[in-house]
């Protein structure tokens, strides 16, 4: 297995001006970030927070407090591909799913692109539910060799979601701030005993649970599930168990073949935060590792914005810190022809594409003296 270790975001190298209020240092990385909730531009006055504390009332924010809040960068762990969130993975029995899974929580672990798609690297949980830890071994050393990783951990026995998987999963992400991805293979190990397991209602339970979770902690929640034996022209109807898994969850992937005993498949992706995607796939059995051999879909690419690349030019490397108010930037930015307030709503809404493209961590904050702004230039390496 080839392929070059990542860093965990694209930083570009931009010059400062020197007219700027900057810091000369910068100790904090990508896994310093702010892992839950979201991240308010504008602070709550007294009444409002007496608003949000009573839960009986309609909880609901104006268009205006929409654009006047920062929220935090949804960061991809495979570019195009998979996000924080909760995501199905779905398959016939023996099509290639557990394979899939290993292939990817390694490349995660290790910071190696998978196929064309680049990785940003982070510990990888494994709960190989249906596997024991002898056919693990063989399995991995098949595929990777005796180059190991220490950020890939792997448990074959786990509780289920009404007795207590929720706090064995907390209880690895605080001992492991770095996790990025936690796969369960399979939905059904976790599921509760008895009930009425199939109506929309428990299927839809489920998976809120698991995405309540993935959201607090900005991890990606990837759960093995099975496909239904009857056919559909849709692919994704072909999920087994009621529209409230898909409905609930941020995104599927299911994997077919024609014949169990191909080598090719198909992997179709669907999701909140990703293109739609056709993916060829190839089985190597010699490696036993998949292979991508055509994305029927090419995917678009958000253009460069001006704004957000003019913004990014204000840290650098020698000098990653900035603080100040709006119209303190815009003085630096004299080709920027906007009035303070509409550039701080532009930051507000282009955090994301600012720290995903230019590596840079934006966030507002109300003192005594006015809004002040900072921007950040993190570094690469978690």
């Amino acid at each position: 297995m080839t392929g070059k270790e990542k860093a965990t975001a694209p930083v570009s190298s931009v010059g400062a001006d020197g007219k700027q209020s900057l810091c000369n240092k910068s100790n904090r990385s990508i896994a310093d970030l702010p892992q839950k909730g979201n991240l308010q531009a504008t602070e709550s006055c007294p009444m409002e927070s007496e608003k949000m504390q009573n839960k009986d009332e309609l909880q609901t924010v104006s268009m205006t407090e929409l654009y006047d809040t920062v929220y935090p960068p949804k960061i991809p762990i495979v570019d195009g591909l998979i996000y924080a969130g909760t995501y199905l993975f779905v398959g016939a029995p023996k099509v290639g799913k557990s394979f899939f899974m290993a292939q990817l929580g390694y490349h995660v672990s290790m910071g190696l692109d998978l196929w064309d798609y680049p990785v940003r690297k982070g510990t990888v949980l494994y709960l190989a539910l249906e596997d024991d830890y002898a056919r693990l071994q063989k399995r991995l050393s098949r595929m990777f060799g005796m180059e190991s990783s220490e950020n890939f951990y792997f448990a074959t026995q786990s509780k289920n979601l009404n007795e207590g998987l929720e706090e064995q999963l907390k209880q690895f992400v605080k001992e492991h701030t770095d996790a990025r991805l936690i796969i369960i293979d399979t939905l059904q190990k976790v599921r509760e005993v008895g009930g009425d397991k199939f109506s929309y209602a428990s299927d839809y339970e489920i998976v809120t649970k698991l995405k309540a979770f993935s959201d607090e902690h900005s991890i990606c929640l990837l759960v093995v599930h099975h496909t239904r034996k009857m056919e559909s022209s849709d692919s994704f109807d072909m999920i087994s168990g009621t529209n409230g898994l898909l409905g609930a969850a941020d995104g599927a992937f299911v994997m077919q073949k024609e014949k169990r005993t191909d080598n090719k498949a198909v992997l179709e992706v669907a999701g909140r935060d990703q293109q739609d995607q056709r993916l060829l796939l190839d089985f190597d059995r010699e490696q036993c590792v998949w292979k991508l051999t055509k994305a029927e879909t090419e995917l678009w690419k958000e253009p460069a914005d001006p704004v957000l690349e003019a913004i990014a030019k204000v840290v650098s490397e020698e000098k990653p810190l900035w603080n100040g108010t709006a119209s303190e930037l815009l003085q630096l930015l004299p080709d920027l022809d906007m009035q303070p307030n509409v550039l701080t709503r532009k930051l507000n809404i282009g955090a994301e594409q600012l720290f995903v493209n230019y590596g840079v961590f934006y966030e507002s904050n109300r003192k005594c003296t006015g809004r002040i702004i900072k921007l950040e230039l993190l570094q690469s390496q978690v």
